[in-house]
């Protein structure tokens, strides 16, 4: 049977519950079913960058047919590095191009291709959804992962988008778990009436401590993800993950039939989550506007 090199950033324990059923289902979708023609080889990165590089030579040792590289840009800039040979379909949030994982978005040539969210177009519509849901709050946070080599174009777009709101946006940096509670301590500080959450994996592994501070300190959370909102963080926009999780399969599927990666464009994300919770949303005191509940695609109450 043909073996699937299953790469991810994340844990078998944050993908067990919607996304990994998703990307089971992209395989049924196309004609495959683990164990009966197509076989897995999982490997989870538990969010620590720096087990990627031998977790994807151990699948090249495996002589898997395709690598699935799941959970954002480290295991496809990894994957990338590791083989020029084994296709490889990957789910981004960056330019594929401007990365240098593909040569263009039609025909990606190489050995790569997948799905591409492009965070950097969403960054501008979660400041402007923030600031519909809190109009009150001049002064608007923004956490980061400093270490991201992402961060900079994030905070640039979001500077602009803020000052064409007539908001001050305060930036504050963390790249581990004590340096988040030093965030918060700093925003206590800086009095913002709300927070923005950058689209960062390792903010991504810290969702319950950040919504578990947000709410300590009664800050209006804007996240990337859903986990935070359900979590309990006021509101969350970006691409659904479990969205795509099927259709990253489904390329996957495609290719076991034998399409070639440089001849499958890069697909766009079109599936987009608004999700507000209005139990926080009660607990901060704040009165929904009727037209962005009517826009949301998910209520948590």
């Amino acid at each position: 049977m043909p073996m699937i090199g299953y790469l991810s950033y994340t844990s078998a324990e944050y993908e067990a519950a919607a996304l990994l059923p998703a990307f089971r289902q992209g395989l049924r979708e196309i004609g495959y079913v683990e164990e009966q023609n197509v076989t897995i080889e999982y490997r989870w990165a538990e969010f620590q960058y720096e087990r990627l590089a031998p977790m994807a030579a151990d699948l090249v040792r495996h002589s898997v047919t395709v690598i699935a590289a799941l959970g954002g840009t480290p295991p496809a800039l990894v994957a990338k590095a590791t083989t020029s040979t084994i296709p490889i379909v990957f789910q981004v949030g960056i330019n594929p191009v401007e990365s240098g994982l593909v040569t263009s978005l039609n025909r990606p040539g190489g050995n790569m291709t997948g799905i591409a969210a492009l965070q950097g177009e969403l960054v501008a519509k979660r400041v402007e959804l923030l600031h519909e849901m809190v109009p009150q709050a001049s002064v608007v946070a923004l956490l980061v992962n400093q270490n991201n080599r992402y961060t900079e174009t994030e905070t640039r777009v979001l500077q602009d988008g803020a000052r064409s709101l007539g908001l001050v946006l305060h930036v504050v940096g963390a790249s581990t778990a004590g340096e988040i509670d030093r965030a918060f301590g700093t925003l206590a500080d800086m009095r913002p009436g709300a927070l923005l959450v950058s689209a960062d994996l390792f903010l991504l592994s810290q969702y319950k401590q950040i919504v578990a501070l947000a709410a300590l300190h009664a800050l209006p959370a804007m996240c990337p993800w859903r986990d935070f909102a359900a979590a309990g963080s006021l509101m969350s926009y970006g691409p659904s993950l479990s969205d795509a999780y099927r259709r990253q399969a489904i390329y996957v599927g495609r290719i076991l039939q034998g399409a070639k990666p440089a001849d499958l464009p890069v697909e766009q994300s079109t599936t987009f989550e608004l999700i507000i919770n209005l139990k926080t949303a009660k607990t901060l005191g704040l009165a929904l506007p009727i037209t962005l509940l009517g826009r949301a695609d998910e209520v948590i109450e």
